[in-house]
């Protein structure tokens, strides 16, 4: 492990990318290896449902959510549970030392909004609900020639997603306006390269990684919760008014 076992000023890392480039995979590896680092680190998922719903579509049915709920729709609903799951996240970090690892962070909603050819006023009301939460202190793009990332899915056996798509989703990652600030790596190697690569990228910001950082004030979730009552109610009305505009 590259790291060395001490506290770091990171507190959150997010792991992001097109479907198959492996994601889940190095955000659960990383969070193991930190903590076996002596570094506590939480795997924590900010997916958007879009694979439970499909489940739910298949009992009545149909091909996948989008058939379900229609595509609007699916985005609206995705939309509101990453939203959702981000809280979570961000909570569980308020009353926690650990570094958050996180699957997925609220780029990839603007990502599948881009990809999925949603009006512009929807991502603007996404980035007007998810400004509520800080931007991670490192993101991590894990870019994969959409063929490769094809060839993951259709192996796991559990969905499928078109090279539209994913090409779709591949220009969609690279157009938005905070792909500068994402390190991008690698993610057409092993499993192994992949994660050498991210470690060889934090072991890099040693010095940021080796200052002390002041522990988090601990509040309880329900102070938290009243501290943040405004923006929590105005991102709850954007989401809303998007979900509804949407059904």
């Amino acid at each position: 492990m590259a790291l060395r076992a001490k506290h770091t000023g990171v507190r959150t890392v997010a792991l992001i990318g097109i479907d198959g480039s492996g994601k889940t995979t190095q955000a659960h590896r990383l969070a193991d290896e930190l903590t076996e680092a002596g570094i506590p680190a939480g795997y924590r998922r900010n997916a958007g449902g879009r694979h439970w719903v499909g489940r739910v579509a298949a009992l009545f049915g149909c091909d996948d959510a989008e058939a379900l709920v229609g595509r609007r729709g699916m985005l609206a609903i995705e939309s509101v549970l990453r939203w959702l799951a981000i809280l979570r996240t961000m909570l569980r970090r308020t009353v926690s030392h650990e570094i958050s690892v996180m699957d997925r962070y609220a780029f990839c909603q603007y990502a599948s909004l881009r990809a999925r050819g949603a009006r512009p006023a929807a991502e603007r009301r996404a980035r007007l609900a998810y400004r509520l939460f800080p931007a991670p202190d490192v993101t991590f793009l894990l870019a994969v020639d959409p063929a490769v990332a094809q060839q993951r899915i259709d192996r796991r056996g559990y969905d499928h997603e078109s090279m539209d798509y994913l090409n779709a989703a591949d220009r969609a990652y690279r157009s938005l306006p905070e792909f500068p600030t994402f390190v991008v790596i690698d993610a057409n190697g092993t499993p192994d390269q992949v994660a050498a690569e991210i470690q060889a990228d934090l072991a890099a910001r040693r010095a940021a990684l080796a200052a002390p950082v002041p522990a988090p004030r601990r509040r309880p979730v329900v102070r938290a919760l009243m501290l943040a009552a405004g923006p929590l109610l105005a991102a709850f009305a954007v989401l809303g008014f998007q979900l509804a505009e949407s059904l």
